[in-house]
């Protein structure tokens, strides 16, 4: 089908991710996903908790038409169209959500747009509601891997403003805006899954 994009580490990664999101899903309410890319987490993640609502979003025209062509695909009811976001923007159209998911974006994009992440899951988020991420971290500004940090350095080519993040200066920016590192989840091939409560 046309637009319809796959990346293979999706397939990778989506169902140790799924097994981590039983644990912290509500029974209802509507969960936004960051950096949605190809559409296919959002796919898998709303085929398994069909009681939630969910609203996929990128920035780039190819990953939306990309998420489009996944819903008509599947015909899952539960997800709403794709919006075009970037967390350093100063307004979104929404208002309020139950729970964030951003997965592996953090590393690839500017640290402008984590501290943007942060700022609207604090305005975004109620009490106890959460912000999840996956993805490669520094821990105490080290490296936990050298796979990791050849990622690095092709991340760097790519951009110098990409890079993985020291897990706590992560934690910081979610500290300023009422958010609380409550799990810190060892995951294959050298991620972590962070799961932050708002305050």
């Amino acid at each position: 089908m046309p637009h319809r994009l796959f990346y293979p580490a999706t397939t990778r990664n989506r169902d140790v991710i799924l097994d981590v999101l039983k644990t912290i899903m509500p029974e209802q309410g509507q969960i936004l996903e960051l950096a949605s890319g190809s559409g296919e987490h959002v796919i898998h993640f709303a085929e398994h908790f069909k009681k939630l609502t969910w609203q996929p979003s990128d920035l780039e025209d190819k990953s939306i038409d990309s998420i489009r062509s996944w819903i008509e695909h599947t015909k899952l009811n539960n997800i709403h169209p794709p919006l075009k976001l970037d967390t350093t923007a100063p307004h979104w159209p929404l208002e309020a959500v139950n729970g964030i998911l951003c997965i592996n974006m953090i590393h690839i994009s500017p640290w402008e747009a984590t501290i943007g992440l942060m700022h609207k899951a604090g305005q975004l988020l109620s009490q106890g509601d959460f912000l999840y991420l996956y993805g490669p971290f520094r821990i105490d500004g080290k490296q936990t891997s050298t796979s990791n940090q050849n990622f690095e350095g092709w991340l760097k080519e790519r951009d110098p403003c990409f890079g993985v993040r020291d897990m706590g200066e992560v934690e910081d920016q979610a500290n300023q805006q009422g958010l609380e590192l409550n799990q810190k989840i060892p995951m294959p091939a050298n991620n972590f899954s962070l799961v932050f409560r708002k305050k």
